[in-house]
């Protein structure tokens, strides 16, 4: 699989395939109200604590033959080369120079995805905590690797989901997604710490100290003075396992709680 041509291929089939899996929250959501329940995400072994980036998901797709595609987390919005692309949120601009630079990590045999965070400017509400000139900036934050993707081209849309959704994605761990970045120069989202996952809190109020403790503001700030952060990424090192946690969810459960006091 030399080559993939970008006006023949399916791209139904590659949007599907690259999209972003949904990562569970460190505890787990009560589907009855949206809070959190006493119920966490076992970790095993050393746990990387990232920061998690208000802002929106992006993608770009390196596809085997250096041809490239950029998208958010549920469309494609441009192709190398296109005159004309989906302005959606910015995505395309911010992301256009940098996905000229990645044709380097072309493979014959494979797509590699890469997952960044796209912020400020106006991309969401809490943009204001990164900047005060609406700049544009870009994190890192995962890398899938699709081998051999030419026979799943040709899967119906239900069974790529359903493999998607599986864990079928296979993603780099800690030390090659680090490794990566640095070689081709793409900064990553803040990295504040490596913990025993022992030391990790288990309970509601716990949690929420150690988010206060670990990101008392962002570490992104493009100008300006820093705001506040979203929450946690908890990380496996072999990336086995990975959760978020975010300051507004134990906020509000912990409030409802002492309400109901």
């Amino acid at each position: 699989m030399s080559r993939l041509d970008v006006r023949t291929v399916d791209l139904r089939a590659i949007n599907s395939l690259t999209k972003y899996p949904s990562i569970p929250t460190y505890h787990a959501l009560d589907p009855r109200d949206g809070g959190l329940l006493a119920e966490c995400v076992a970790f095993t072994g050393p746990v990387t604590l990232t920061e998690k980036i208000d802002g929106t998901n992006a993608r770009i797709v390196v596809l085997p033959g250096g041809a490239y595609l950029i998208g958010s987390r549920e469309e494609l919005l441009y192709a190398r080369g296109d005159l004309i692309g989906n302005p959606a949120l910015g995505i395309a601009d911010a992301l256009r120079d940098v996905a000229e630079r990645l044709t380097v990590a072309a493979a014959d045999d494979r797509i590699t995805v890469f997952h960044l965070e796209v912020y400020g400017g106006k991309v969401t509400g809490g943009s204001r905590n990164y900047t005060a000139e609406r700049r544009v900036g870009h994190r890192l934050f995962d890398v899938a690797v699709l081998a051999d993707p030419a026979p799943m081209l040709d899967w119906p849309a239900p069974r790529i989901s359903a493999w998607r959704d599986g864990g079928g994605q296979r993603f780099l761990g800690e030390a090659d997604l680090v490794g990566r970045a640095d070689a081709l120069g793409l900064p990553t989202v803040p990295r504040l710490a490596t913990v025993d996952a022992a030391d990790l809190p288990r309970d509601l109020d716990g949690t929420h100290a150690f988010l206060a403790g670990r990101l008392p503001r962002t570490l992104a700030a493009l100008d300006g003075p820093a705001g506040r952060g979203e929450g946690l990424v908890l990380r496996a090192a072999d990336r086995s396992v990975i959760a978020k946690a975010r300051f507004q969810d134990y906020e509000r459960t912990l409030k409802r709680r002492a309400g109901r006091r």
